[in-house]
């Protein structure tokens, strides 16, 4: 309980100071996050000075991946006058590309798969989708098929991605028009 209460002092800090984007600091591997350099308070935390510098490795970890994905966003998203088919060519391919970006930078640890969907819902909203939609949409398309400490099959990723962008477009980019 009192590592809770530590980091969530430390969150409150770090985002009155930089924002909101900073509550992912402590997003460690061992629970599903991209940050390698924290475990838990128990065995992360030191010294004063050891802590403080970890703290700012692990918030300059978890920034540098909220970087890398924003830009692949921009990437991956379609173009605003896409067809239904293209739109669901580029759909299907970010979902791909996205997933395994996430099991890249969790290990598949933890519940990875909750920052999976978090990272999708994030995608489809900035391509212009609405929040209740872009979660309904991912909770759908992923159904409970990703598993704690299991990076999915290659197969299963593409399986996903088809469902996603079916179901926002209502066809899939390989079908005839």
């Amino acid at each position: 309980m009192a590592g809770w209460r530590f980091a969530d002092r430390v969150t409150a800090l770090l985002v009155s100071r930089y924002g909101r984007w900073a509550c992912g600091w402590d997003y460690s591997n061992h629970f599903g996050g991209p940050v390698e350099t924290w475990c838990c308070v128990s065995h992360s935390v030191g010294g004063a000075k050891e802590t403080a510098e970890r703290v700012v490795t692990c918030l300059l970890e978890w920034r540098d991946w909220l970087e890398d994905i924003a830009e692949r966003f921009g990437q991956l998203e379609p173009h605003p006058h896409a067809d239904a088919e293209d739109r669901s060519w580029h759909l299907e391919r970010a979902v791909t590309r996205l997933v395994t970006a996430v099991v890249n930078s969790t290990h598949a640890e933890g519940g990875w798969y909750r920052l999976c969907e978090t990272t999708l819902t994030w995608f489809l909203t900035s391509t212009g989708q609405g929040l209740d939609e872009a979660r309904k949409a991912v909770e759908a398309a992923i159904g409970g098929r990703f598993h704690s400490h299991v990076a999915p099959a290659t197969t299963l990723v593409d399986a996903v991605g088809e469902d996603l962008a079916t179901s926002l477009t209502g066809r899939g980019f390989y079908r005839e028009r």
